[in-house]
């Protein structure tokens, strides 16, 4: 792996992962870091659109196709990929946030909304903080309400500083 810390962001589908995400990413770039982000999804997805070069390359059998424009570049590899493998080919970054990704050796942040009915996804004590409307349930780990994304972005970028 590149050296490049990385947190993963676990919680039930619904509890606000993506959210939470959406609001942060702004915050660490305010603060000068440059911020990659992996999402884990559970179901097939597909990025291309029917019929465009990239996807008729695909079709047509390449292992890998990239498009890159003036502006944005997308590399997709056509065959399953080990999340390390994944990780070792971002650069040019100050911190990597996964959305998922709880079975992972990365350092988790789990969240939790009383109003979603399910506990943290995983016990709090297997994670390095905690988001969730009710603190108490955070069992000595350092906690962060759902929308207090300043303290989250201090707590990350004091993190981030170490390495």
């Amino acid at each position: 792996m590149s050296g490049i810390p990385v947190f993963s962001f676990v919680a039930y589908s619904g509890t606000g992962k993506t959210t939470l995400l959406e609001k942060l990413v702004p915050e660490l770039r305010r603060r000068g870091l440059r911020v990659a982000i992996v999402k884990h999804d559970a179901h097939e997805f597909d990025i291309d659109k029917p019929g465009k070069d990239s996807w008729r390359f695909t079709r047509a059998g390449a292992d890998l196709v990239a498009i890159a424009s003036s502006t944005h570049a997308a590399v997709m590899h056509n065959r399953p990929i080990q999340f390390d493998e994944l990780l070792s080919g971002i650069s040019d970054v100050d911190i990597i946030l996964t959305e998922g990704y709880k079975a992972g050796s990365y350092p988790k942040i789990a969240l939790r909304r009383a109003a979603s009915g399910h506990d943290f996804a995983l016990p709090p004590t297997d994670c390095v903080a905690v988001m969730t409307d009710t603190p108490a349930d955070a069992a000595g780990v350092p906690a962060f309400g759902l929308d207090d994304i300043e303290a989250l972005a201090d707590f990350l970028c004091e993190r981030v500083a170490v390495n």
